[in-house]
């Protein structure tokens, strides 16, 4: 993904888990940021979807567990 398309993605995440966008790294997941459990994922999925104007299947959904996972999945939907 490129940088640009990172910082973007990495904003809206920051943004929904009400967190400072340096703390979303190769790490973040919810046992490191207490702000994202199931509600908040969920509003995560949303707010992905209408950014990037794409539907997330429920493997998708349960998958982004993980920052990186979030990244994999945006980038390839939008290839």
């Amino acid at each position: 993904m490129e940088q640009a398309a990172e910082q973007k993605l990495k904003s809206i995440v920051a943004r929904v888990l009400q967190v400072d966008a340096a703390t979303i790294n190769e790490g973040a997941s919810p046992a490191t940021i207490a702000s994202w459990d199931s509600l908040t994922h969920m509003q995560l999925v949303f707010a992905l979807e209408e950014e990037y104007g794409v539907t997330l299947t429920e493997h998708q959904i349960a998958d982004m567990t993980v920052y990186p996972r979030i990244v994999a999945i945006i980038d390839g939907m939008n290839q």
